[in-house]
């Protein structure tokens, strides 16, 4: 069942009817039965690999809870991370390690055929495996006790609005939402709807048409000259927000519904001035998750404590100190390019943005001293105009390596920018060809300046769903009937897609 099938509001509504109707202690039930449900419908193999992550988290936990021995309690942890990263590691890996395998092979001239392995992927593997890894983690700490009923630990493992997509939730925020039972409150049906819609019309309006382009571009390169690579970059980062952060306004709302907050994913990114702090906007719960659990343990290790101790009396203390971090960083983006996809693309564009971020992290004292001897007031609009410009063009940059379909693509489509730009084909009629007439290129234009207006607006600190609460009913009722009715007719139904993290 699709996210953004009528079926999938239909199964939500009709939950929540139930839902609302059952006494409060017994209401976790019906959200658990959802959850199974609604996986089964769509992959009743991937049950098993849930089935899996449930008992050996929830038995790792409790016997972690109950153990004070130190070495013991660890030993479980280690044994947990890896049966269920080694699941997760296996399935998207394997293939991508029996090619470069036999590639490594062929240079010492021995034929060893890569003979790949048919494997299912679970849906939304890779987001319930970090979800409960946290909080495995998180029992070994003592942060809180672990969840004695396996049943309602099963609902947190497999709460079907993250389940699929994220966000990566919490098991301190997240479960005593999911377990204690909501009050009924029309503002949260209203809210979650509202957020559905808006999700809804960033996907069909907006994302759908223009991947219609970026795909046109980048899957035919040979055709195309730097500036149709450079409209290309622009929809695909169109394509890749709108779809993204338009499926988790669809999870959240319906969660929502339930009473339920999940924590955000998205902070307007585009607006960011570094990419450090784009990161830090775009898919948030990921980075958090990687912040806690990866970045952090690791720079305090006792190997990278010696290491900040050499760099600080090899390179002096201010370097010395920031060397440490950078490498914590290029970890960190070598596991979300390798988290991405089984491909050297994809490992690329992660050392890219890891090895971007580092620089920064060294050459920030220079910077300051730069400016000051340019005159530039880095508290200026003008300034941070320039910062937000530059982060844009850095990250449309790293979208090349999703954009194509190989690494060395990835690399051509770029070099094409700068040798094969001719601004004739703007007016040449060949953007026209991409697959879109004009009444899509001017609804996509028209939905473009809307998202950016309401994003600016968020910036600004404007919560618009407090201000168009804010205005009478028939009024308030009015703005989400144009949302939904504008969905309809504008949204694109030529290659209507399912939300591209719906399997990730």
């Amino acid at each position: 069942m699709s996210f953004i099938s009528v079926g999938f509001f239909i199964f939500i509504i009709g939950t929540a009817i139930i839902y609302y109707i059952l006494p409060k202690r017994i209401r976790w039930c019906i959200l658990l039965l959802m959850s199974l449900s609604f996986y089964a419908i769509s992959s009743i193999k991937g049950l098993m690999f849930v089935a899996f992550t449930v008992i050996t988290s929830y038995i790792a936990a409790l016997f972690m809870y109950k153990c004070d021995e130190k070495r013991i309690r660890k030993r479980w942890l280690i044994a947990c991370l890896i049966c269920n990263f080694g699941i997760l590691v296996f399935l998207k890996y394997c293939n991508f390690a029996i090619t470069n395998f036999s590639l490594l092979m062929s240079v010492f001239n021995i034929d060893i055929p890569a003979k790949h392995v048919s494997l299912l992927m679970p849906m939304g593997i890779s987001f319930y495996t970090f979800q409960t890894m946290s909080y495995v983690i998180d029992v070994y700490e003592k942060k809180y006790e672990p969840e004695k009923n396996i049943f309602k630990f099963t609902l947190f493992v497999s709460f079907l609005p993250q389940m699929l997509q994220g966000p990566i939730g919490r098991f301190d925020r997240l479960a005593p939402q999911l377990f204690n039972g909501n009050d009924f409150e029309l503002k949260n049906v209203e809210y979650g709807l509202q957020r559905i819609a808006w999700g809804l019309a960033k996907k069909l309006i907006l994302a759908d048409r223009s991947y219609v382009i970026a795909n046109s571009i980048f899957s035919n390169l040979n055709v195309f000259s730097g500036v149709h690579i450079i409209v290309g970059l622009f929809t695909f980062s169109i394509y890749e927000y709108c779809d993204f952060s338009g499926g988790i306004d669809v999870v959240i709302g319906a969660a929502e519904i339930f009473g339920i907050k999940m924590d955000e994913n998205f902070r307007q990114p585009y607006f960011s001035k570094s990419i450090g702090e784009f990161w830090r906007r775009w898919h948030i719960t990921l980075g958090t998750w990687m912040k806690d659990y990866v970045f952090y343990p690791f720079s305090i290790s006792k190997h990278m404590l010696k290491f900040g101790k050499k760099a600080r009396k090899v390179f002096g203390r201010k370097i010395g100190r920031v060397l440490p971090i950078c490498v914590a960083n290029i970890l960190i983006f070598f596991i979300v390019g390798v988290w991405h996809g089984a491909e050297w693309k994809y490992i690329i564009y992660g050392f890219y943005n890891g090895i971007i971020i580092a620089l920064s992290n060294l050459l920030k004292p220079y910077y300051e001293i730069w400016a000051a001897k340019c005159h530039i007031n880095t508290q200026s609009k003008g300034w941070k105009v320039v910062q937000i410009i530059r982060t844009f063009i850095l990250v449309n940059i790293g979208w090349l390596f999703d954009a194509c379909a190989t690494a060395e693509l990835s690399f051509k489509a770029l070099s094409r920018t700068f040798y094969e730009f001719n601004f004739r084909v703007l007016s040449d009629g060949s953007l026209l060809k991409m697959g879109l007439n004009m009444r899509d290129w001017y609804v996509l234009i028209v939905a473009v300046i809307i998202l950016f207006i309401t994003s600016v607006m968020k910036e600004k600190g404007i919560n618009l769903r407090d201000f168009v609460a804010e205005k009478p009913l028939v009024v308030r009722w009015l703005i989400y009937l144009c949302l939904v009715f504008a969905t309809a007719p504008f949204g694109y139904v030529g290659t209507t897609t399912e939300f591209m993290y719906a399997q990730f």
